[in-house]
């Protein structure tokens, strides 16, 4: 697949298999997890249960990655603050239900982070929107928490792309912003990392287009995630 580098960058041989930074960052919807449409559908869902309008699919994408709150916001403009915990609790209940039928990793993303883990230096962490009971959840559905040393939701910190979760984590595994990656398919997983000087990968199988990610100016663009492995390791 086609995988852009910023300039003067160049790809290593994947197969040596070593990671480039001590600790790599994934976003999870849009990134890890093909759940973009299920997202979508929830929120309408939710809209529709409220009776309020029903904001379009293009409107809920772009809000993917912010915390349920921000997201809420957002979409709903002018909102009083009880009708917003109506509609997230709606939205809750409604992704509680769709969660039932598993949702898939994207292609590609079982094999590339057994990889990264068979180097023991690599560490791998999670900074999502999601809330902690949501991640906690996919976790137990995909016996999935061991793949990550450590990981922050939206409802714990602070939305991106605030970086927050970003510091927090750096502090917790006691690594520095330049042994550290982000890994994101938003505006707003880049833009959380750039804000503290962080390299950040852009991967434009997700939520946002690629000319809205490359505003951000990633050290990688990459079409599919086994491209973001082979860049990784060297």
């Amino acid at each position: 697949m086609a995988v852009e580098t910023s300039a003067g960058e160049g790809l290593s041989d994947p197969t040596a298999g070593r990671c480039r930074y001590a600790l790599v960052i994934f976003d999870w919807d849009g990134t890890l997890m093909d759940s973009a449409a299920r997202i979508v559908a929830c929120m309408q869902a939710a809209a529709r249960e409220l009776q309020w309008p029903v904001p379009s699919a293009a409107a809920v994408r772009n809000i993917i990655g912010l915390g349920l709150p921000e997201a809420v916001a957002m979409l709903f403009p002018g909102i009083a603050l009880q009708d917003r915990d109506r509609l997230r609790e709606a939205y809750g209940h409604q992704f509680r239900i769709a969660d039932r039928i598993p949702t898939p990793f994207f292609p590609g993303v079982v094999d590339g982070i057994g990889r990264l883990r068979d180097d023991a230096r690599c560490r791998l962490a999670v900074a999502t929107g999601k809330s902690r009971r949501g991640l906690d959840r996919v976790f137990g559905h995909e016996a999935c928490g061991s793949w990550f040393v450590a990981s922050r939701t939206a409802d714990l910190t602070r939305s991106k792309p605030h970086p927050q979760m970003l510091e927090e984590l750096l502090a917790e595994c006691g690594v520095s912003t330049t042994q550290a990656v982000m890994i994101g398919d938003t505006e707003y997983d880049l833009e959380m990392a750039r804000s503290i000087g962080m390299d950040r990968v852009a991967v434009t199988y997700g939520v946002h287009e690629r000319e809205r990610l490359l505003r951000s100016e990633p050290q990688l663009v990459a079409e599919d995630f086994s491209s973001v492995v082979d860049w990784l390791l060297v």
